[in-house]
């Protein structure tokens, strides 16, 4: 296939490399002429991916209609924040039967939208499919084994997608229930940063089993509300992404959490970071989302006040040991 990736982190790099490794005349598009330049050049994303040898045949561009010029699968992975305005600019160059993949997570701040909604909204008529589940870009690259989800209400653009990722390190999943495998993949980052101030301020595994698990619970009940099923969030997009996020020190969620245990503020750990952590702006967002659906979303609340500096780590974790008792199992 003819495909385009959009965005040129280390997720979009990584899906750019899977798929020209797999044989797809794969071009990728980079805001950073430098990022071009070095995989070009070097075969190499030394500003997010270094130290990586790419495929040979992948090749990045700073203009957007090179990139999508007669792509038949288009892929898109750029922050949640720029994802309307990125797709925006290269609409007009976006052929007609693309499929449209989405690897971005998060939950757009102001009109609370999932990233294929934003997607669909600026290239209409197109079927689209969210990318989503366990994955560091790092192990992707290094062709570890790796299982994600391919979500969509078009089963046939889900199967191209599958088919197109698929090799014998990277299996891809199929599922219709888009909700839930965006909001698993948004949510979790929220979940990682409240476990990276766990560890921060050096509170054990207890605390941590403690953290995970009611973090699912919140994101569950936050995705039903919003029409997902239970399951998804049992399956990779859901648990399976989670415990990654929290867990591994690959995260960039989880090292937002740490460093703001240490005391550092919000705007110096960010400032300090090559890459996007998303968590920090989709906390907000989910709380707002919780809001609009009438669920209390206890952690998000928490880790809002956290970043917003209305509270302190220590405060924060106090408030949520001191809630209300109840039983686990709540209804969804």
């Amino acid at each position: 296939m003819r495909c385009a990736v959009i965005g040129a982190g280390a997720w979009g790099t990584a899906l750019a490399d899977l798929l020209a490794r797999n044989g797809h005349d794969t071009t990728i598009w980079a805001l950073e002429p430098d990022v071009a330049a070095s995989i070009n050049v070097r075969h190499e994303n030394e500003r997010f991916l270094h130290g990586f040898v790419l495929a040979p045949s992948l090749h990045a561009t700073n203009e957007q209609d090179q990139a999508l010029r007669d792509a038949e699968l288009v892929v898109y992975a750029v922050p949640s924040q720029h994802l309307r305005a990125v797709a925006r600019a290269g609409a007009v160059c976006v052929s007609p039967g693309a499929i449209l993949a989405v690897a971005t997570k998060g939950i757009e701040r102001g009109t609370l939208s999932l990233m294929t909604d934003v997607i669909a909204s600026e290239l209409a008529q197109r079927p689209v499919v969210a990318i989503s589940g366990p994955s560091f870009a790092e192990e992707v690259v290094r062709r570890q084994p790796t299982a994600i989800v391919a979500a969509s209400v078009d089963e046939g653009a889900a199967v191209i997608v599958q088919d197109a990722l698929s090799n014998s390190s990277f299996r891809v999943y199929t599922s219709d229930d888009v909700a839930g495998v965006e909001l698993g993949g948004s949510l979790k980052n929220v979940m990682a940063v409240a476990t990276g101030i766990v560890e921060g301020v050096g509170l054990g595994y207890n605390s941590r089993a403690a953290l995970i698990t009611r973090g699912l619970h919140e994101m569950t009940r936050l995705g039903v509300a919003l029409g997902a099923r239970s399951s998804t969030f049992a399956g990779l997009a859901g648990i399976g992404d989670l415990v990654l996020t929290c867990t591994g020190t690959l995260s960039r969620n989880r090292h937002v959490g740490v460093e703001l245990a240490h005391g550092r503020s919000i705007d110096d750990v960010v400032a300090g970071m090559k890459m996007v952590a998303e968590g920090v702006k989709t906390t907000t967002a989910a709380l707002a989302l919780g809001e609009r659906h009438g669920i209390e979303l206890p952690i998000a609340t928490q880790m809002d006040a956290v970043l917003s500096g209305r509270r302190t780590v220590a405060a924060a974790v106090e408030e949520l040991m001191l809630r209300p008792q109840k039983t686990e199992q709540e209804s969804y």
